[in-house]
């Protein structure tokens, strides 16, 4: 086996991604090293390489929708049933600290030293990744590298997002937004039993979501406001915000029914424009969503397989990492690219 492997990164804050040869390391107790297969590159891994999250170091090497195959085990970790060969995809969650309070209560989503591929350790853009043991999910047969990846961070999110609702079989709920996260959260709505409205700009993107399976779609630049078509089809009991639009979100929250539930997703930085008297005259509920644990990208995995739910994906390889990055910042990504090894 090679000595080395190679990995793209960044070596200071808005730099560009280029490739490089690392040497390779041991694994410490606990530990995993995984042989990258797919990554995927997600919206949030602008936030590692401009250095806007505390604690961010350079040089960093993003990507945190991996999926390969486990190369080596560091002691204690085939105690925890991994063995060499297996297949396993590491998302958002790379791992918690198992004492913090949200911990000890089995919330580990919320761990307060969450462990994030990418920004406390090197991350998926790379041929080798070494990860706690607690952050891997299984990869069912059903699934390539390159739509497990995706599955791991984007889809684990919407879907989680989805089953966590309030929303129960036959409730209108609306997804705000058809990228890489509103086209999976769309095929997830209809597979959950939802009547299922897409929001999106352009009317161009109504074939899109019929082929989706959307039972409605709402046009946001249209003349008739997105939050007034909403209450013409009786209010959303669930409207998911996967679009990174803080403006967006806010202009379609009076689309909600009463009691309706707005669940975040997309990350903005500016503030949304809800004020008190929206939330009190019809008791709308307001809460972001993070991601999922190891076990519930492995139920995500699960669900698409037996719903033939994929991302769609435009596979690259490692050695256009920076190509591919940019394209996902311009927005012409359809919808996730995936950088690969093989």
């Amino acid at each position: 086996m090679k000595d080395t492997y190679r990995a793209a990164e960044v070596t200071a804050p808005n730099g560009t991604l280029e490739l490089t040869e690392r040497k390779l390391r041991r694994t410490d107790s606990g530990q995993v090293r995984i042989a990258v297969e797919a990554c995927g590159i997600c919206h949030s891994d602008a936030f590692f390489v401009s250095g806007g999250l505390p604690g961010v170091s350079f040089p960093v090497v993003p990507g945190h929708e991996i999926a390969g195959r486990v190369e080596e085990l560091g002691e204690g970790a085939g105690a925890q049933g991994r063995q060499v060969g297996d297949r396993v995809a590491v998302g958002w969650f790379g791992g918690s600290c198992g004492h913090c309070k949200p911990c000890r209560q089995g919330d580990f989503i919320v761990c307060r030293n969450l462990k994030v591929p990418g920004w406390t350790y090197d991350g998926g853009f790379a041929e080798k990744v070494i990860a706690p043991v607690d952050a891997l999910a299984r990869i069912p047969d059903g699934l390539t590298a390159s739509d497990a990846g995706p599955l791991a961070c984007a889809g684990v999110t919407v879907f989680n997002g989805l089953r966590r609702s309030s929303a129960r079989p036959g409730d209108l709920v609306a997804v705000l937004g058809l990228g890489g996260l509103g086209h999976l959260a769309v095929r997830y709505a209809v597979a959950m039993g939802f009547e299922t409205v897409a929001i999106a700009r352009g009317p161009e993107k109504a074939d899109f979501a019929e082929r989706l399976g959307a039972h409605h779609y709402v046009d946001s630049t249209a003349g008739t406001p997105a939050a007034e078509s909403l209450r013409s089809l009786g209010g959303a009991k669930v409207l998911l915000a996967t679009a990174a639009n803080s403006e967006a979100i806010t202009s379609v929250v009076n689309g909600l029914a009463p009691r309706g539930e707005l669940v975040v997703i997309g990350a903005d930085t500016a503030p949304l424009g809800i004020n008190p008297s929206q939330l009190l005259s019809d008791a709308y509920v307001i809460r972001g969503h993070p991601s999922g644990t190891a076990q519930d990208v492995e139920d995500t995995m699960a669900f698409s397989v037996l719903h033939d739910i994929r991302p769609m994906t435009e596979p690259v390889p490692l050695d256009r990492a920076e190509e591919a990055f940019q394209k996902m910042l311009a927005g012409k990504a359809r919808f996730r690219m995936v950088l690969t090894t093989g």
